[in-house]
């Protein structure tokens, strides 16, 4: 099964999958009366939400780092790091020029 593989390649399409279902997942939640299109333009024009919305969405990182390194699958784990090391300066540079 794919998810049992400990290959940096998996860990880093986990890592980029992982953040977006963790925006869909809080756009369901808190401000689906808006169309998701209207929930992005939101998200990335307002400094606050960035931070925010941004962090809560790396969260799903976290729980999938920490699935891969208590499994001792530590090249998925390599690869969900990097994946959220790049989110994360994206964040910040997204928020540095809005």
């Amino acid at each position: 099964m794919i998810w049992k593989k400990d290959n940096l390649r998996l860990g880093m399409v986990l890592g980029v999958i992982g953040p977006l279902l963790g925006l869909l997942l809080i756009w369901q939640w808190k401000l689906n009366q808006a169309s998701f299109v209207d929930f992005l333009e939101q998200f990335l024009s307002n400094n606050r939400l960035i931070t925010s919305i941004g962090s809560l969405s790396l969260l799903a990182n976290a729980v999938l780092f920490t699935i891969y390194i208590n499994t001792e699958r530590d090249e998925t784990a390599k690869g969900i790091f990097i994946s959220t090391v790049v989110y994360g300066i994206a964040i910040l540079i997204l928020k540095l020029f809005n």
